[in-house]
């Protein structure tokens, strides 16, 4: 742990933005997380805060209200909080989501016996989402997004209180957290109707004292597009070194990747060019497309700059801003928006990841080393021979080289 820090300082000063992690220590639980923790691990990719987010209660709060249609937010709901996030970016988190995709889980509980666990499967089912488990009081459902699960939680509520029944939803991102939401705000707020709901490791709720009304909240539509932009670096020095057609080979390559693996949608690509844009359903998988595009090039010679944003031009200017993120030659950064700062993933040279996996496997070494150095010098210093600690170096040296 303590080595981990060094490291991360280090990088810190050398990129003057906070190196949050390098690598993970995610605990991979199924194959398709084993290989992008083993990535992840590899290429030693850092996640670095290049603007931090202010996380508090009343920014998630403002931020839903951005991300869920207004026409499915009645005015007269209010938000708690179960438990505060921490005001930090969650690296395991942010992690999960994008390994394990836009998903979640709905979890929906009535407070009495009523006859509405059937309608409320074919209200679920009509907003795309899959019933898993269902009784007489209470359902386990997947939806596409959070923010899906949310909006059809609130119309199962309205219409749960429209026939005098308090109805409580959560959203987890498997069914055992969904109910696990649900129970908390039950400790936290008794048979009140509500949705449950997790945002950077803190856990809230939308609640209704009274029926949800029709009117909405006062809030202008913001349509959310999840944009990438992808723009290799110095492709004319790519092109003198590999060739045209080998520049063409990978960005075509990144281009059937996209269109036929990722739910992407490319726009206006032309062959031969060095750039692409691409609108895809989240950010998520846009950010696990872009990983996957930054590692492939990387490992063919090309280093990518990458942006994801809300719009074309955010896109653009967030990849552009990966060109600060630079220790002495250009590496593949992708650069994206979470909360309300940018964060970054930065894969650093091959130069660097050697010298970071030599550091890592042979700390023990590099501390037997330096004590014997140390010593040897201070013998030589008492004695009068300060020789010997010269002696030591080249000693060292030796079986450091050795060692390697």
């Amino acid at each position: 742990m303590a080595f981990n820090n060094l490291m991360k300082g280090l990088f810190s000063s050398l990129l003057h933005k906070k190196v949050i992690s390098i690598g993970t220590s995610y605990f991979a639980t199924n194959e398709l997380e084993t290989d992008y923790v083993s990535l992840i691990n590899l290429t030693k990719t850092m996640l670095v805060e290049v603007q931090p987010a202010q996380i508090n209660s009343q920014t998630i709060f403002a931020n839903l209200e951005q991300e869920i249609d207004q026409r499915d937010l009645p005015q007269n709901r209010k938000f708690i909080e179960i438990k505060p996030a921490e005001d930090k970016v969650n690296e395991f988190a942010l992690l999960s989501n994008i390994i394990m995709g836009n998903d979640r889980y709905l979890y929906v509980e009535l407070f009495k016996p009523y006859n509405l666990m059937d309608t409320f499967a074919q209200m679920i089912q009509s907003a795309s989402g899959e019933i898993i488990e269902k009784g007489k009081t209470e359902l386990v459902s997947r939806m596409p997004s959070k923010k899906d699960g949310i909006r059809v939680a609130i119309k199962l509520i309205t219409l749960g209180m429209q026939k005098g029944c308090n109805v409580r939803a959560a959203v987890g991102m498997t069914g055992a957290a969904s109910i696990e939401r649900a129970i908390d705000m039950n400790m936290e707020i008794g048979p009140t109707s509500g949705v449950g709901f997790t945002k950077l490791g803190g856990e809230y709720g939308i609640i209704f004292e009274s029926i949800p009304t029709l009117e909405t909240v006062d809030l202008k539509p913001v349509q959310i597009d999840n944009f990438m932009y992808i723009d290799a670096k110095d492709s004319t020095g790519y092109i003198s070194k590999y060739g045209k057609d080998k520049l063409i080979e990978i960005m075509n390559d990144i281009n059937a990747y996209i269109t036929n693996e990722s739910e992407g949608k490319i726009e206006g690509y032309r062959v031969g060019g060095d750039d692409l844009i691409i609108n895809f359903p989240n950010k998520e998988i846009a950010l696990k497309t872009a990983l996957d595009c930054a590692w492939y090039a990387m490992n063919n010679g090309l280093n990518l700059r990458i942006g994801i944003g809300r719009s074309r031009r955010e896109a653009g200017e967030n990849a552009h801003i990966s060109d600060q993120l630079r220790i002495r030659e250009d590496t593949p950064v992708i650069v994206f928006d979470l909360a309300n700062g940018k964060y970054a993933y930065y894969i650093p040279s091959e130069f660097t990841r050697s010298a970071l996996d030599f550091i890592t496997n042979k700390s023990g070494l590099l501390i037997g080393v330096f004590l014997f150095i140390f010593i040897i010098t201070l013998i030589g210093w008492n004695t009068g021979n300060a020789w010997m600690g010269l002696v030591a170096m080249l000693f060292a040296l030796l079986i450091v080289t050795v060692a390697s």
